[in-house]
């Protein structure tokens, strides 16, 4: 963890700014201005790229890819450009939480998994980079996106500690929970071997 330099007033102030970029659902915001439906009732009713691939739109579903992983991020930049580095910290991992529970859409959000990779490009790059390729690497070889982000999530304390961002460490072991139990639902369906494949339909 690093240092606690902030007064108490800043960490809650970039708390609720970062919860408040990271609740903005652009998969949802995107699906109604697309005119692809409600995503509540397609698929998984998950507001997350996956689901909304799921459309057909696969221009919608990078953007929310994109966009999703960017409020992450913009929380990280937006907090480094005014604040210490615990109030920065605390910004990105109140975006995560904020897409997993965004008070507009009843607690109900997404996986994270675009976010949580974006917070992770901005606040130490070599760590995101590190995070997306094992993303990639174990998606490409189960074919399943849900295998890649729960290997991304797990390998990230590793990577953090390896890549000489131990201060982070702390952040990297909460976010990895986080992340496995949003995808509980995904984990049961790996054991089951019923998880979706990507690219199937």
């Amino acid at each position: 963890m690093p240092e606690i330099t902030s007064t108490a007033a800043t960490l809650i102030l970039w708390a609720v700014i970062g919860y408040g970029l990271g609740s903005i659902p652009f998969g949802m915001v995107l699906a109604r201005i697309m005119g692809l439906g409600n995503l509540r009732e397609i698929g998984s009713g998950n507001i997350g790229a996956t689901n909304v691939l799921r459309t057909g739109n696969k221009l919608a579903a990078a953007l929310t890819l994109l966009l999703d992983g960017a409020k992450g991020a913009a929380a990280v930049l937006l907090a480094r450009a005014f604040v210490p580095e615990d109030a920065v910290m605390l910004a990105g991992f109140a975006a995560f939480v904020g897409h997993c529970y965004p008070v507009w859409l009843g607690f109900r959000g997404g996986k994270g998994v675009a976010t949580f990779l974006g917070l992770w490009l901005a606040l130490a790059w070599p760590v995101g980079l590190a995070c997306c390729g094992t993303w990639a690497i174990a998606a490409a070889i189960s074919r399943v996106s849900s295998v890649g982000a729960l290997a991304a999530a797990a390998a990230s304390s590793i990577w953090a500690v390896l890549l000489g961002y131990g201060n982070t460490f702390v952040m990297a072991a909460v976010l990895t929970l986080l992340v496995y139990w949003r995808h509980r639902e995904n984990i049961a369906r790996i054991r089951a071997g019923t998880e979706s494949k990507i690219g199937q339909k």
